[in-house]
């Protein structure tokens, strides 16, 4: 045998037992029910709003432990606790509430609840006002005031960079907070590059002339 055929027949043998090998593997792959079924990493602040998808874990309970949307009312149904409100919740405050309500027939219930989807407006950051592209966008943990600014294109040449506030609800009452944009993006002060919360609108005003 020459030595060419010598290699064809080698590699013709590692081809032939790998491909063997990957018939006898079970083929590893994702449910797309497992994929949408993963949490999101979501912040311990944040609000829950109508649209989310949530799973309520009761623990030892699995009766009890289920997957509801939060209605447009915004109000969640699960076994034992119907019309439960959790728009404007925290996922922690509406496990306790959940848990008061389930002491009735539960002894010491432990709820926990993981946020799947977070699809309502509690869950975004809006910038209006003189931004290029004034829009809504996904929140996520970490989110900064440059991040937001950056994903609206940026200021417009009438913006009042300096005179930019963020709005914020806060125990149900707005709160305005001041940033200097113009600070931020054209000196490179990061004192001004604040952290955005779920809800968060940032409001870039015209100059004055």
């Amino acid at each position: 045998m020459t030595i060419v055929n010598s290699l064809k027949m080698r590699v013709f043998l590692v081809i032939a037992t790998a491909a063997a090998l990957f018939a006898l593997s079970p083929p590893v792959c994702l449910s797309a029910d497992a994929a949408d079924s993963a949490p999101l990493a979501v912040s311990p602040d944040y609000r829950i709003g109508p649209g989310d998808n949530l799973h309520i874990f009761v623990f030892e309970n699995e009766q009890l432990s289920v997957t509801v949307p939060v209605r447009p009312d915004g109000k969640i149904s699960t076994p034992l606790v119907e019309d439960m409100v959790a728009v404007g919740k925290t996922p922690s405050q509406l496990a306790r509430d959940i848990e008061v309500a389930l002491g009735k027939y539960v002894k010491t219930p432990k709820v926990n609840i993981e946020v799947l989807t977070a699809l309502s407006v509690y869950s975004q950051v809006k910038v209006i006002g003189q931004v290029k592209e004034p829009q809504a966008m996904p929140y996520h943990e970490g989110m900064t005031v440059l991040e937001a600014l950056l994903g609206a294109k940026g200021m417009t040449q009438f913006a009042a960079g300096n005179r930019a506030r963020i709005s914020r609800m806060v125990n149900g009452k707005q709160q305005d907070i001041k940033v200097k944009l113009d600070a931020l993006v054209n000196n490179g002060d990061l004192t001004q590059n604040l952290l955005l919360q779920p809800g968060d609108v940032l409001v870039v005003p015209e100059t004055r002339f």
